[in-house]
């Protein structure tokens, strides 16, 4: 799969500009960039078997269980973490894919049986989970409710909203600031490990990240991208809100770490020493910048970096011991 994902193979462009057609945030590049990060990151064999050892997964006291998959398609291959821990863990997966990325997920997984035959029973797509033993979801705040109702009489990892910020000093280097550009704008900015927040020291000079940013300002030329930063331009208009930006995205001062498609929140400080006040651990899944995840890097997790920090290999691994 990993192989599969690294070369730009005439099937693979053919799937890209498919996935591209059927929703306009795909792009066939960001599709063929995130694949190579899960390839490189989550599919090498030395990485995939350090977590079979960690976590045990392949004893002789395991039985084989259903788990259903609900998947995101926030951005391209979002849900490849969960189903890669669920095949290494030796369960089945039954997937609900997500409208907006169905048909990549299913085009890799034809893949996978063409080339490992075997492999076809660990693999059903269902429009509706029945008959499973376990699930695994994510969505919304609004969503994971309904989830946390609809599978309370099952084991269950369920993962809501979250957004990722970004720590800076003042004195970040060009590559620094260009590195955190990809943090910010990388996939449109939608996933959850995606910056949507900056918290910056009192008289913080903007310029330099503002043109950090221009290197994703082809971004004003996608109909899609373009009409979220209007609209939102369009707001700080009329609000008389206070707002800079380099045509392509906006900065605006908001306590919110959640921003909106083509807009960037910041925030001061003045004490760096109590910046940990101003973070709601619920809401961040990661924090960028020197002394913690370093730039350029939150959109490539390795497979045991866990959305919300629920341990989902952890939890497989539980759900396959018989006692």
């Amino acid at each position: 799969m990993g192989q599969y994902l690294l070369r730009d193979s005439p099937s693979y462009q053919t799937a890209r500009n498919k996935a591209y057609a059927l929703n306009k945030w795909f792009l066939p590049e960001f599709v063929f960039q995130a694949g190579s990060a899960i390839a490189h990151r989550m599919l090498q064999p030395a990485e995939l078997i350090h977590a079979a050892e960690e976590y045990a997964i392949h004893g002789e006291r395991r039985q084989r269980k259903t788990v259903g998959i609900v998947m995101a398609g926030n951005i391209p291959w979002v849900g490849l973490q969960d189903l890669i821990c669920v095949f290494l863990s030796g369960h089945k997966a039954i997937i609900k894919p997500s409208s907006k990325d169905g048909d990549l997920i299913r085009h890799l997984i034809s893949v996978l049986q063409h080339e490992h035959p075997p492999a076809t029973e660990y693999f059903a797509f269902e429009e509706r989970l029945t008959g499973c033993d376990a699930f695994l979801a994510t969505g919304s705040d609004n969503t994971a409710r309904h989830f946390e109702y609809y599978f309370r009489n099952h084991p269950h990892l369920i993962r809501k909203n979250r957004t990722s910020i970004a720590l800076l000093e003042g004195d970040e280097t060009a590559d620094e600031l260009s590195a955190l550009a990809d943090d910010i704008q990388l996939y449109f900015g939608l996933g959850c490990r995606n910056v949507t927040q900056v918290i910056v020291p009192l008289g913080y000079d903007f310029q330099p990240l503002l043109l950090a940013l221009k290197k994703y300002d082809y971004y004003k030329d996608h109909d899609k991208y373009r009409n979220n930063y209007d609209f939102r331009l369009t707001l700080a208009i009329l609000n008389k809100q206070y707002y800079m930006s380099n045509d392509s995205i906006l900065l605006i001062e908001d306590a919110n770490p959640f921003s909106p498609i083509s807009q960037l929140n910041y925030r001061f400080y003045a004490d760096k020493n109590r910046i940990s006040e101003m973070m709601d651990a619920n809401t961040i899944q990661c924090c960028v910048g020197r002394g913690h995840l370093p730039f350029g890097v939150s959109q490539s997790p390795h497979l045991r970096d866990f959305p919300d920090g629920l341990d989902i290999l952890r939890f497989l691994s539980q759900l396959s011991e018989t006692g």
